[in-house]
Parts: structure tokens; C-alpha cells; sequence
């Protein structure tokens, strides 16, 4: 696959592609403009705009209901817009109602939020040109697997869960395809979420002699079990997923926890120095600033090559604000976006940046 290289839009800082490449481009962004995810919207114009202003490209914005108001009108308008592709997407309603006249006017699409698999399955049955930026449903689980059978293959580990709908069946999965390899948990269990303390819980894994943990829960209880077992001087190794991310001013987190989720693309080689010259143009690069800045950078390289651009884009590997960028067959994104991150000095951070003396 062609890789396209990026220039710069401020000196050295913000990758593009070259406005030689492809100029006068037009990209649909469709992002929720009112209500509770407006602010999500907006990173998402903000990422498509300057992307697309670094190539003297031009973006259009189409409202966004998120709700079953969204039907073809939004596909109506991207074509009316005589847009080559559009990105966005945040919500199920209205790229669903979208995708199939988008299919017949061969633009494609890239959702930033949208997980569903249903969906995808859908897509790729009735040939509609969706692309998945945002992690497919087996991502979570699968990036899991993999750091347990790598970092626990000789250690008494324990799967645990809340008890919610996405945490029982995360837990199920990666104990079933653990077992399909010979690892078998030497304790599972459902806990009591949202409690003040998880001694007794911390007890009984440490009975079991237990040294590693996968939490399938959210960032309070990781954060309780992971305090009471340095207080009851319990060697449990914790790995959480996603939901242990969440913000809790109460319960500080344990250095040495480790997490299952998307890095903070700011603060990774590829896309710091573009949050760094987007900064000067006073946006922070948080949410999906990054996300839909690589789409749109994506877009515009795979445009440059000439063709059908969906073939192109399907086809091509793309260097972009969160890193190399490359569809499968299934319009998955090739490489799991999740990572293995570890909280030290208050932040989670890619576990390996973290020296062995750490």
C-alpha cells in the first residue's frame, strides 16, 4: 500500500497534505451543532476545518440531530454540497438513514463515534462506503487478550465484572477466548459497583492468592480496589478497560494501574506537534479535534492519488495526527486503536513510555 506523505501548515508542525496534491476539495462535517453533544461537534469541525484549510480544501457543516428526526436530509445535503466524502458522524440515526444514498452518489463515509456492529455488518453486506475511525466492537476485548496473554501467561489471575450490560459481556469474551488458548481465571465473579470501600472483595482475591486482575468497571470502583489493596499490602496487578478512564475528583488513582483504552492522541509523537500549532489558533486538540483532523488529512491524500475515492481510501496507508491510518477489508481501521496505558503522576499514559525502573 502507498503511504502519502504529509507537509507542514505551520513550518513543521501541522501535517497536511500538499495543496498541489489536492485543492478545492469539499468535505461534508456532520456533527451535532445544540443540545448536550454540541461541544462534541464542535471539536469535530474544528479538527475537519483546519485540516481541510491546510490544503486549500473547504469544509460544509450539516447539523447533526442524533435522533430519529435524522433521516435522508442529511444525506441530501451533503450531495447538494457537491461534497466528495463526508466525516462526523457521532450518532447511529443519522448516518444509517444516510448510507444508502450516499452509496449511490460514491461518497464515502467516516464515522468518529459510531460502533455499532450491526451497522458496519450491514454496510459491507449492501456495499454502502463506510469507515470506521472509532474502535469496532471486538476491539476492547481483543487489545485485552492480547496484554493478558502476553504480560499474565504465569500468573493466578482473577476476572471480575459490575454486573452492567458492556462489562459482563466484555469479562465474558475475554474469558472465553482466554480458555480457547489454556488460560482458564483462577477466580470470576461479579462485585458490588459503587461502594465506599472493597476490602472484603480485595480479601477474598487475596485468599485465592490472586496477583492479577481484570476490572470490568468503571474508574471509582478501579480506583477503591486498587487504594484497599495497597491497604491491606495486597500484590494485585489491576488492568481495567475503557470505563476506567472516567473522571473522579474523590478517589485518587494508584500509580501502577493499567487501563484498555484509546490514548490521549495529543500527547503521542504524531500528534503532539499538531495540537501544538493547532493551540495557536486557540483549540485545544481534545475529543475529536485529532480524529477528524486525521479523517479529513486521510480524505484529502487518498483524493490526491485520483480514482474512486472509496477504492483509494480503502486501499492506502495515510500518516495523519493519530498515527499511520489504514482500512481493512472490513473498513475497520487495520491496527487496534487501543493501547495499554498505566497511570503515574496523575494522568494515564501509554505503558510504554514507562522506563523498567518504573
Amino acid at each position: 500500500m502507498k503511504t502519502v506523505f504529509l507537509a507542514s501548515l505551520f513550518g513543521s508542525a501541522l501535517l497536511a497534505v500538499s495543496p498541489a496534491l489536492a485543492a478545492g476539495l469539499t468535505f461534508a462535517v456532520v456533527a451535532p451543532d445544540a443540545g448536550p453533544l454540541a461541544i462534541l461537534g464542535q471539536q469535530v469541525r474544528d479538527g475537519a476545518r483546519v485540516a481541510a484549510e491546510a490544503n486549500g480544501d473547504t469544509i460544509v457543516e450539516i447539523p447533526e440531530g442524533c435522533d430519529e428526526k435524522d433521516d435522508d436530509g442529511i444525506a441530501k445535503a451533503i450531495v447538494s454540497a457537491n461534497a466528495v466524502a463526508a466525516v462526523g458522524f457521532l450518532c447511529t440515526e443519522g448516518l444509517s438513514a444516510a448510507l444508502p444514498a450516499l452509496a449511490e452518489a460514491k461518497v464515502p463515509a467516516i464515522t468518529l463515534s459510531v460502533r455499532s456492529g450491526i451497522l458496519m455488518e450491514d454496510a459491507l453486506k449492501k456495499k454502502w462506503p463506510l469507515f470506521r475511525l472509532a474502535p469496532g466492537p471486538k476491539a476492547e476485548a481483543d487489545k485485552a487478550v492480547e496484554v493478558i496473554t502476553r504480560d499474565w501467561k504465569s500468573e493466578p489471575f482473577a476476572l471480575i465484572d459490575d454486573g452492567t450490560i458492556h462489562a459482563r459481556e466484555l469479562v465474558e469474551a475475554i474469558r472465553l477466548r482466554l480458555e480457547e488458548v489454556g488460560m482458564k481465571a483462577a477466580f470470576v465473579d461479579t462485585y458490588r459497583p459503587a461502594q465506599e470501600q472493597q476490602l472484603t472483595l480485595v480479601r477474598r482475591l487475596a485468599k485465592t492468592g490472586i496477583t492479577h486482575v481484570f476490572v470490568g468497571g468503571d474508574r471509582t470502583d478501579v480506583a477503591v480496589i486498587a487504594r484497599d489493596a495497597v491497604a491491606e499490602k495486597a500484590p494485585l496487578a489491576l488492568l481495567g478497560g475503557e470505563a476506567a478512564l472516567g473522571a473522579d475528583p474523590t478517589v485518587p488513582m494508584t500509580d501502577g494501574v493499567e487501563a484498555i483504552a484509546l490514548p490521549d492522541y495529543q500527547s503521542l509523537p504524531a500528534g503532539e506537534p499538531v495540537a501544538k500549532a493547532i493551540l495557536a489558533r486557540d483549540i485545544v486538540a481534545e475529543g475529536y479535534v485529532l480524529p477528524a483532523h486525521a479523517a479529513v488529512t486521510a480524505l484529502a491524500a487518498a483524493a490526491a492519488e485520483g480514482g474512486d475515492l472509496t477504492e483509494k481510501l480503502a486501499a492506502g496507508r495515510f500518516d495523519t495526527a493519530i498515527g499511520p491510518l489504514a482500512f481493512g477489508a472490513d473498513h475497520e481501521l487495520s491496527a487496534n486503536p487501543y493501547q495499554l496505558l498505566v497511570w503515574k503522576d496523575g494522568a494515564f499514559v501509554p505503558a510504554g513510555t514507562m522506563t523498567e525502573s518504573e
